[in-house]
């Protein structure tokens, strides 16, 4: 199976084209669409199979011929099953798409659908990557034809240990997504692969090294589970990375007043405080490093979404009254006294709240999806935790990068 499921999935949006031909789509599929922002994976109207949104929100994921589709369907029924007691099928069903069971259209029992759960239903501009896990894309009952077209497909599949297959990521300077296909994954060598990954967190501005570390947290998860494992061996199955690319959320904070920055400045490194359109930034130096809570242009391009004129006259007032302060005395001959005590809560009651709270943290949320070829095993799934520690160690390279 090639990489579907809540895969690129996303987002509430028309199917496009004709408008008559759309609806009389939506009333053929009962009114279920296509996923029309799709990443990866079999698309409806281009396959004889693909993938719909249901009115209630939910993902359906056509089953596909036997074998394949059987015993995806079989794999969901048996980690979601009501009376499941394995621990480790249990743990499992934290790292998939919640299962609902199967759905049909009226009148079309032959057509049976599995009922997932939407997961970038809970993103604004969900960024998606779709990438295939493990030293081999074939399964042991594949075919010498076979095994040869998967392998021809990317000969360094075994060496690297996973394949991006697709990602959409959203650049909030231009407000408009970024889409990569399967040749594009294809075209990544040892020596590019980890610039080709990094493409995926960089949202035209900066790269959001906050997701980076999230999603490599996530993926440790994932490689817990399968080294404690030994019943399955999966094959041709893929992780979901989703992430927020819109900072619409925390740029209106700022602009009313409320804002909750989510890096606090440490004491004894305010050295700054800049507005840009009205708009602070906190800047604190770490390393001797300048490192901005927000960056410049994109809070510019928030901002022209977002800032009412109260909001324009309220901050730009205040800002008038701290540049008068700042006018009076250098920041350097700022003491660190001054900066933790009266100026600094000053500040914070003028334009922002930083919050305390350790736990909040980036939107980004990993899934194994596309279990078709799952097979049961006595051992540990060594090719897919060498995909695993292979790609981890690739993330955390851009991370630290």
């Amino acid at each position: 199976m090639s990489a579907p499921v809540i895969p690129g999935l996303i987002h509430r949006s028309n199917p496009g084209g004709d408008s008559q031909s759309a609806e009389k789509g939506e009333r053929l599929l009962n009114g279920c669409v296509p996923l029309s922002h799709q990443v990866a994976g079999h698309m409806y109207g281009k396959d004889k199979v693909g993938i719909l949104q249901h009115p209630d929100g939910t993902v359906l994921k056509q089953l596909q011929p036997p074998p394949r589709g059987p015993r995806e369907l079989s794999f969901y029924s048996m980690v979601f099953s009501a009376d499941c007691t394995n621990n480790h099928l249990l743990n499992l069903q934290m790292l998939l798409p919640k299962y609902f069971g199967t759905w049909s259209p009226p009148g079309s029992t032959n057509d049976l659908y599995l009922k997932l759960e939407d997961i970038t239903r809970k993103f604004t501009k969900p960024c998606i990557m779709d990438i295939k896990i493990g030293q081999k894309s074939y399964d042991p009952f594949a075919s010498a034809e076979k095994i040869q077209q998967q392998v021809s497909k990317y000969p360094l599949m075994e060496e690297i240990g996973f394949l991006v297959l697709g990602m959409r990521v959203y650049n909030v300077l231009s407000d408009r997504y970024e889409t990569q296909n399967q040749h594009y994954g294809r075209s990544l060598t040892k020596e590019t692969v980890k610039e080709g990954v990094s493409k995926f967190f960089h949202n035209g501005s900066r790269l959001r090294k906050d997701a980076v570390a999230e999603c490599i947290r996530k993926v440790q998860n994932v490689l817990q589970w399968f080294e404690f494992q030994e019943n399955y061996h999966f094959y041709a199955s893929s992780l979901l990375f989703v992430y927020e690319g819109s900072s619409l959320h925390t740029a209106r904070r700022l602009i009313d007043g409320t804002v909750v920055e989510k890096r606090a400045v440490p004491k004894g490194q305010f050295t700054d405080c800049e507005c840009n359109n009205n708009i602070s930034m906190f800047r604190s130096v770490r390393n001797g490093e300048s490192e901005e809570s927000l960056d410049k242009n994109e809070i510019c391009a928030l901002q022209r979404k977002t800032c009412s004129k109260r909001h324009h006259s309220q901050v730009s007032q205040e800002e008038g009254e701290s540049t008068d302060r700042r006018s009076t005395k250098s920041h350097n001959d700022i003491s660190h006294e001054h900066l933790n005590g009266n100026l600094v809560s000053k500040l914070e009651n003028v334009h922002c709240h930083i919050p305390t709270d350790p736990k909040e943290g980036p939107r980004v949320d990993v899934r194994m999806i596309d279990f078709a070829h799952v097979f049961p095993s006595n051992g540990n799934d060594e090719g897919y935790i060498y995909g695993l520690k292979s790609l981890i160690s690739v993330l955390q390279s851009i991370l630290h990068n």
